[in-house]
């Protein structure tokens, strides 16, 4: 209401010429009134400052009222009145917007901002049609009577919204977003200066105020040459800002939203430049009113729906302790000083050179150039200002510390010579491939050390030395007590000297000492898989088949260590006939028999040891040697993995191991698998195959992922992601305690209740399990750091965190991924909180029809949940959706089918 009168009063009076001093006198008002404001601020909390402006701007405006009413206008009281409204316009929208800005974080900011800007339009609308009605029939004076009165109506909305929404998060929000209600010790200028995103937002401010002030410029020197009478003058920009303010309406309320999501915050600043760039190239071609009419509405409409949308959420990512002083200076100070800086260009164009205001045009034109370059700067630094916030808020967990220790690092001769054994044989493992002569006499000097680990060790040592190397040693090293030194010792005799191999397996294999017969049997069998002469010479099954009786017999008199030397000789020879010996022992007492039969059905690679191999994956102490075994087969494993996991047959702790054994292939059928096995059912698997999937990335397998499958997997993943929350949903509303007044029903309401929070709990489990899977996949498309950043934002204690990732997100992934994924993780993280608002909303869905979604598109695990639910329920709804399950490939899941159907027949 107050800026078409002021405007109409003062170009009356004065003519347009006066706009270029106005301008400049705003710039220095602005710049005086912004070092009392800072100081306010240092003293004064918001809330009061905001009420005190409001109130001084009302007095203001109603004195000016009265001014009028008397008749008492002159030039200096018009310049005044022009000034403090143009610092009205600024400060109080400023004021404004801060408050907003501590009301809703990024996300709640993105989604309701477009509505409460609309707020602000039709505000504008209503103003400008009254200012019309009233200006046309009472005169100005009313006008500016009633904006007086107007403004004080804003501050018991202030109050209001302080009560209702930042006092009720008052505790939360100082200890989690850290509210300002203080400024910081750097003046605002600095604060800016020291940010490339303040700095870039600032220059897009001043630019576009620039260029805002040339068009003004422009419009109002045209309309008044056309309309030479004040009040028809006012009348005619009442009309125009109104209907300017309607078509911003409608883009606010149509339009806003839908372009923040498409293009993104930076990108659709880049909008109202264009528009404006385009009008001006028209205009230089047809000088006419009403063309400025139409970049003038482009200015009006945009700047306050898209553009204003836009550049207030541009500044969300700066911390809340710095933004109260920065966006105030932004808003007041820059806004002014680029309002005097165009009112000079405007005294030096139309003054001193005498063009035509036309040539404005080019002017505006160039700025506009560099409006558009510094939003694509911009752009970057909105990014990086997220990626800061997240990683300058995720704590590292890392509270292990180190131990100390007064011991210096030793070089390797003194480890050789003087260290413990864990010692000597670290670093005998770092030695291995490494053939230093300096070395050679102090590790031949462990062959004498009490240790029969490192004499073991030393042997394997040998073999990259001179062939021969110490062999008499290694000769009386095959008396030694100890089975894993004999048999290196006769291994080294065989491959790594100039012996007989013959004279060696007659010396050793009818030796009277076990263990020495027993490690030649073990290497002879082992020599005979590349030369079966040696097999038929020596009579090696034989040997075999009597080792065999004399365990039968005398099982309580073999040591386990020919047991495993037993096991691995079969496992070399190959023959079938013998492999139940490996698979009985599978049930041996003794884990060291165990993981010596676990490697020897590797070394066989017979498939009949593929399902049990991959069942010791569960079980820790067996789980290294299993996977050595199951690498053996080689891809040739993943048929039977994938029947299993289709058969939901894999146990609980098979499934995160499985995938690794088929990426420790490295090789493109091995990609192959684990794309297949992302769309396995259980997450689990699907989690670990999306890890799997990015190790072999960064292994360097020449292999090119399929970027829309990818995609296609991710969104399944989020689909999925979905499902749960949905299931969870459900739950969490029909999770009530049994009641405990209803004494004949209250067992069965007691099991009800404990197997719905059962698969509560199992729920939220592969809840996180699915989003962990979600940005592995991603990973692969995206940075592998920036995910990674986003991921540990979300994984966060602050919710701000939280909320800054997801907004990182958001400026990141492509429009597809956006809208399947973001609402989904928004509305988990509000949900868990209990804090903020959410776009995303949970559909009405029956229980039935969720809980038939588990039992189709579930692993065992939830399926057996849900079927005790079931049970317990006694819902014959179910019937026969349990009928189906009855004849599961998984025993588990038809027996608990089984369960339920009796329970829903009785």
């Amino acid at each position: 209401m107050v800026k078409p009168t002021i405007n109409a009063l003062f170009l009356s009076s004065l003519g347009a010429e006066h706009l270029p001093y106005g301008y400049i006198l705003v710039a220095v008002v602005a710049i005086v009134a912004s070092y009392f404001y800072n100081r306010g601020i240092k003293r004064y909390s918001l809330k009061t400052l905001t009420i005190s402006t409001l109130v001084v701007f009302s007095l203001s405006f109603l004195l000016l009222s009265l001014l009028m009413n008397q008749g008492f206008l002159n030039d200096w009281v018009l310049y005044v009145y022009y000034l403090s409204v143009a610092l009205f316009a600024v400060l109080v929208t400023s004021q404004f917007w801060i408050i907003a800005n501590m009301v809703f974080n990024a996300r709640e900011a993105k989604r309701l901002f477009g509505f409460i800007g609309a707020g602000a339009i039709a505000g504008g609308i209503f103003g400008g049609y009254l200012t019309t009605l009233l200006a046309s029939s009472f005169g100005n004076k009313y006008v500016i009577l009633s904006a007086a009165i107007l403004i004080l109506f804003c501050i018991p909305i202030i109050q209001a919204v302080w009560k209702i929404r930042i006092l009720k998060l008052n505790r939360y929000i100082i200890s989690q977003r850290k509210l300002p209600q203080r400024s910081t010790e750097s003046t605002p200028l600095r604060v800016i200066l020291s940010s490339k995103h303040l700095t870039f937002l600032a220059a897009i401010v001043g630019v576009g105020v620039i260029m805002a002030k040339l068009v003004d410029f422009q419009f109002s020197d045209f309309a008044n040459k056309a309309i030479p009478d004040s009040d028809e003058l006012a009348s005619f920009f009442g009309f125009w800002f109104s209907t300017f303010n309607v078509i911003a309406l409608l883009i606010q309320l149509f339009l806003t939203n839908r372009l923040l999501a498409w293009l993104g915050v930076t990108s659709n600043l880049l909008i109202l430049p264009l528009g404006i760039a385009v009008g001006c190239l028209v205009f230089l071609t047809i000088p006419e009113l009403w063309v400025l009419i139409i970049i003038k509405g482009m200015d009006g409409s945009l700047k306050q729906s898209v553009n204003k949308a836009g550049i207030e959420l541009s500044i969300l990512p700066i911390p809340l302790n710095i933004k109260n002083e920065a966006k105030s200076f932004i808003d007041v100070v820059v806004d002014s000083i680029a309002t005097g800086f165009a009112g000079i260009m405007l005294i030096l164009v139309v003054r001193r050179l005498e063009l035509d205001t036309i040539y404005i045009t080019v002017i505006i034109l160039f700025f506009l150039f560099i409006w558009i370059l510094l939003i694509y700067k911009l752009r970057e630094a909105y990014f990086d200002s997220f990626r800061r916030n997240i990683q300058n808020s995720i704590k590292t967990d890392d509270t292990v510390k180190e131990k100390n220790s007064d011991k210096k690092t030793q070089s390797a001769i003194s480890v050789l010579t003087q260290g413990s054994e864990a010692e000597i044989l670290v670093l005998l493992s770092r030695l291995e491939e490494v053939r230093l002569k300096t070395f050679e006499p102090y590790i031949l000097k462990l062959l004498d050390h009490p240790s029969m680990k490192i004499k073991a060790a030393v042997i394997k040592q040998l073999y990259y030395y001179k062939k021969g190397t110490a062999v008499n040693k290694i000769r009386e090293l095959v008396s030694v007590e100890d089975d894993a030194v004999v048999y290196n010792a006769i291994e080294y005799l065989l491959h790594h000297t100039y012996l007989d191999d013959d004279s060696i397996f007659k010396a050793y294999l009818d030796h009277p000492v076990d263990y020495i017969s027993q490690a030649a049997l073990l290497s002879l069998a082992k020599e005979s898989a590349r030369n079966p002469k040696l097999a038929s010479r020596f009579g090696l099954n034989n040997l075999i088949e009597r080792k065999i009786r004399e365990l039968s017999q005398n099982d309580n008199d073999l040591r386990k260590e020919e047991i495993a030397e037993l096991l691995l000789a079969i496992s070399y020879v190959g023959e079938p006939k013998y492999f139940s010996f490996i698979s009985a022992h599978f049930n041996n007492k003794d884990p060291y028999v165990i993981n010596h039969a676990i490697k020897a059905a590797g070394i066989t690679l017979d498939e009949s040891f593929i399902a049990p191999l991959i069942n010791f994956l569960a079980e820790d102490e067996f789980r290294t040697e299993a996977k050595r075994s199951l690498q053996n087969y080689g891809v040739e494993i993943a048929r039977t993995i994938l029947k299993m996991d289709l058969a939901e047959s894999l146990k609980p702790k098979v499934k995160q191991y499985v995938p690794q054994v088929i990426e420790s292939f490295n090789n493109k059928e091995a990609y192959k698998v684990i794309m297949r096995l992302l769309k396995s059912k259980d997450v689990i698997i699907r989690m670990e195959a999306a890890k799997s999937l990015k190790v072999l990335k960064n292994n360097g397998l020449q292999v090119k992922i399929d970027q829309r499958q990818l995609t296609r997997i991710i969104i399944k993943e989020s689909t999925f992601y979905k499902e749960t929350i949905h299931a969870i949903a459900l739950l969490k509303a029909n999770m009530s305690a049994p009641n405990e007044i209803d004494a004949d029903n209250n067992d069965a309401l007691t099991d009800l209740f404990i197997a719905r929070e059962h698969l509560h709990n199992m729920l939220m489990v592969q809840l996180e399990q699915s989003l962990e899977s979600i940005f592995k996949l991603l990973s692969l498309k995206y940075d592998n750091v920036d995910i990674e950043t986003a991921y540990f934002g979300l994984k966060s204690e602050l919710y701000e965190t939280k909320i800054n990732a997801v907004e990182f997100l958001d400026n990141l992934l492509n429009a597809r991924l956006k809208m399947n994924v973001l609402p989904l993780i928004e509305y988990h993280i509000v949900d868990n909180t209990e804090e903020g608002i959410s776009s995303y909303e949970i559909p009405s869905l029956s229980e039935k029809r969720i809980f038939t979604k588990l039992l189709k598109n579930r692993g065992a695990r939830i399926k057996i949940a849900v079927l005790r639910i079931i049970e317990y329920s006694q819902n014959r709804s179910y019937e026969k959706v349990v009928k189906s399950l009855l004849k599961h490939k998984n025993p588990k899941v038809s027996r608990a089918a089984g369960f339920a159907y009796q329970s829903l027949q009785n």
